[in-house]
């Protein structure tokens, strides 16, 4: 049976290579395909046609989209220059308004927030609102945001944690900081955002989630600085627990 099975390939084998053979080397082969193929076009041109119009089209449009946005961002990043720099001098209202001559960070968001200056526009702003005590705003912004920076994205999330935290949920706060302790962040950093969840569990009085959040620090971060602070926390939780 494996037999027959074989000479039947080798045979449907030796078939292909000879019919690829006649349509390399015998003209009237090419000829006849060409043929049914230009026949094939007359018969479907119309809609042939509409495929490619519409493949160039798509094509087109990305292209133009992707060239237009380049141009928004330089324009939004030059537009920005200065809502930044009210920002780092703390003149918050500024930076999130403008000054009646140049666009605040709204502005920016509002008119390019599809470009990369218009997403970091976000993040400014949520900051921003954070620091005026504006907290649920500082949610909406920060929560629009988004980086491919893995420290800039773990900050944003933590950002997240302190507004909720201060809005008194700590359910959301702590979910949260782990999300920015998880987000590969480095050492020293995880660890702080590690000693914020722990604090959002204590106070949801989950104190088991806590002390997980403590021991985390302590096993994987034993050089950070919220090292001694950890143990000395989770001493205190343990007493608390078993209460």
């Amino acid at each position: 049976m494996a037999s027959r099975r074989y000479k039947v390939k080798k045979t449907a084998q030796v078939a292909e290579r000879e019919e690829v053979k006649d349509f390399i080397e015998n003209p009237e082969v090419l000829v006849e395909q060409f043929s049914k193929t230009e026949e094939f076009f007359q018969k479907h041109r119309n809609i042939v046609l509409g495929v490619l119009a519409a493949i160039l089209l798509i094509v087109g449009g990305i292209l133009g989209y992707r060239y237009y946005i380049s141009s928004q961002d330089e324009i939004a990043q030059r537009e920005m220059f200065q809502a930044v720099f009210y920002f780092e001098q703390d003149s918050l209202t500024q930076a999130l308004n403008g000054d009646g001559l140049n666009f605040g960070l709204l502005d920016i968001i509002e008119d390019y927030g599809a470009t990369k200056a218009g997403n970091l526009a976000r993040f400014y702003a949520g900051t921003s609102y954070l620091k005026l005590g504006e907290f649920q705003n500082a949610i909406d912004q920060l929560k629009a945001f988004s980086s491919p920076d893995l420290l800039v994205q773990a900050r944003a999330f933590a950002l997240i944690g302190d507004a909720f935290m201060e809005l008194g949920n700590y359910v959301d706060a702590a979910d949260n900081y782990d999300k920015a302790a998880n987000y590969k962040s480095t050492e020293n950093i995880s660890s702080q955002y590690l000693m914020k969840a722990a604090l959002a569990y204590e106070k949801q009085s989950d104190y088991a989630a806590a002390i997980a959040r403590y021991n985390k620090v302590l096993n994987d971060h034993f050089g950070s600085p919220e090292f001694q602070n950890a143990k000395k926390y989770k001493a205190r939780l343990e007493t608390m627990a078993s209460k």
